[in-house]
């Protein structure tokens, strides 16, 4: 437990004591928005209607009881009160020295769950398509699922991701249909992947109230699900165009899955499934479909097979979560998909339940992203690829690097921008709530100030550069020069990282983590600007430099949750 949590329980601890009565709980217990108002605050309007008290009457009835609770807490040094709330200051000298201890001690592993817990929880996204385009709306997706596991992981979970590739289903046989119709002859693109893409658009656009090519297009589906023919071998040679493409996006952002499923590998196995529901009463049939009908439980009605005997998403979904639970043990299975899917993840979730499995099941759901000039779709081709993006930004990145350094050789200025746009990729996609719609500009992720991941990197950059020019020794005794209030600040802010990672992870939400390292290189720059580093006073300077080095340690242990590299140099 670390310093802020153990004096907060311990507060919580002997306010319940003293009222003999489990009254007061964590969430009481906050940080006010100001120092002069102390450094934790206790609500007592809420205590207060719990045993019939005012706020003024209780706050000096726990006032006058403040010795008793300072003899239990070193740390605490007055009490007072504030409208209806009860401030705690603490000692500022002994919190200073536990939390930079504590940091300087432990560094990458600051703030990590020390116990691993055995229970497996596995983590599904990235389920993309095969035969279309890897946009940015993707990105959102990977990233998420990304920083949650490595989140979880830090937490002490045992954080399991895998992917689901959907490499069946009418789009796919859109995409094939298209390219033996006109593009049979071409001579193909290195990237593959973005050419079947871009055949996929124009085969959205060419099918569309066209009948005979509808037609065209189911029989080429039931060949390929039957696996025979032409169309069955082109599907093979063509899946693995867009699998390899995904392999390289996945390398180059440094995204791994401990395992990828693919819908081929249970549709048969589906099909007999929905049989055996049938038999069991759980699919019915319907005018020559297969349904699932939920009404009693306020689902509706889920489609398993439509009327031609085409598939659709149940049917591979439902043996897929059964091989998952059968192979991992899981605990928990948590699927992070758009929130389009919200309704089919409950229905999906309670046909689970009829057969038997009870573990946990979680539906993650997230927004839309948008550029500035509006929503975009696959059908209608006016989506921004991940390659066009990618460019997009490391060529304006690049740019603004060479402004700043004339001296730097290009290699090196290819490298840093690289890992500012792909830092400026992952934090615009995760410092927004996932219930928020995100209008991803360019622009602004790239800016140096501002809620941005560069602000973030050249923070740490910059610090980096101040502690490479000078050694310094992490004596602890240097510690109790750090009195300044601009210091104490950082100071709490950096003693409050661990229950920061705690509620992130507990409300699956990485912009609560992101949030928080905003405020910390605020704080952290504002105090370069105002207080001398290498030119202080010998002991002051001992004291700072061990200040900023705390502040690296929770910046690239923060940035590394988030999935984002940081830069010894921008």
């Amino acid at each position: 437990m670390y310093i802020l949590e153990e004096i907060k329980n311990k507060l919580v601890e002997e306010i319940n004591n003293y009222f003999k009565d489990e009254l007061v709980s964590l969430e009481d217990i906050n940080y006010p928005p100001r120092l002069d108002m102390g450094d934790l605050s206790l609500v007592l309007f809420k205590l207060g209607k719990k045993i019939n008290k005012n706020p003024n009457e209780l706050s000096q009835e726990l006032i006058s009881n403040f010795n008793k609770l300072k003899a239990k807490n070193k740390f605490l040094l007055s009490v007072f009160t504030s409208g209806s709330y009860l401030n705690f200051r603490l000692d500022k000298e002994k919190i200073s020295q536990e939390v930079l201890r504590k940091i300087l001690k432990e560094k990458e592993n600051y703030g990590k769950e020390k116990i691993r817990k055995s229970e497996k929880v596995m983590l599904e996204f990235s389920n993309v398509n095969t035969h279309k385009e890897y946009h940015i709306g993707h990105l959102r997706n990977v990233f998420y699922g990304d920083s949650l596991t490595r989140i979880l992981k830090f937490q002490g979970k045992n954080a399991l991701p895998v992917s689901y590739i959907n490499d069946f289903g009418i789009h796919v046989a859109k995409t094939i249909w298209a390219f033996l119709e006109f593009h049979k002859d071409d001579v193909l693109s290195e990237n593959k992947g973005e050419f079947l893409a871009r055949v996929y658009e124009e085969a959205s656009r060419r099918s569309k109230d066209n009948k005979i090519a509808e037609g065209i297009i189911k029989g080429i589906m039931k060949k390929i699900e039957s696996r025979e023919g032409e169309e069955y071998d082109l599907w093979k040679e063509t899946r693995e165009w867009s699998l390899d493409h995904f392999k390289k996006i996945y390398q180059e952002l440094n995204i791994n899955f401990i395992k990828t499923y693919y819908e081929s590998d249970f549709i048969q196995e589906g099909f007999k499934l929905v049989n055996q529901l049938l038999e069991q009463k759980i699919f019915k049939k319907s005018e020559g479909a297969v349904i699932a009908d939920l009404e009693k439980y306020n689902l509706g009605v889920l489609v398993i097979l439509r009327s031609d005997g085409t598939a659709t998403y149940p049917v591979a979904d439902i043996p897929l979560a059964q091989a998952k639970f059968k192979d991992y043990k899981l605990k928990e299975s948590i699927y992070i998909v758009d929130k389009a899917q919200s309704l089919y993840f409950k229905q999906l979730f309670k046909i689970l339940e009829l057969l038997g499995y009870k573990e946990k099941k979680r539906h993650l759901a997230y927004d839309l992203v948008k550029l500035p000039s509006g929503k975009m779709s696959s059908r209608l081709g006016n989506t921004v690829t991940y390659e066009e993006f990618k460019d997009k930004l490391i060529s304006k990145a690049f740019k603004e690097t060479k402004k700043r350094h004339q001296d730097w050789d290009e290699e090196k200025i290819k490298k840093v921008s690289w890992e500012i746009s792909k830092g400026a990729m992952k934090f615009e996609m995760l410092k927004v709530g996932s219930n928020q719609v995100i209008t991803f500009d360019i622009d602004k992720a790239l800016s140096f100030s501002g809620f941005t991941s560069a602000y973030l990197q050249y923070t740490f950059a910059r610090f980096n550069s101040i502690l490479s020019k000078e050694k310094f020794s992490e004596k602890k005794e240097f510690l109790k020069y750090l009195k300044h209030e601009k210091e104490y600040q950082i100071i709490l802010k950096l003693g409050k990282y661990p229950e920061i990672v705690n509620k992130t992870a507990l409300n699956y939400n990485p912009s609560e983590l992101a949030k928080y390292l905003f405020e910390l290189a605020q704080l952290s720059n504002d105090f370069y600007h105002s207080l001398t580093i290498l030119k202080a006073e010998n002991n002051f300077k001992e004291a700072r430099l061990a200040l900023i080095q705390s502040i690296n340690h929770v910046l690239k242990n923060a940035l590394d949750l988030l999935g984002i590299s940081v830069l010894e140099e921008m």
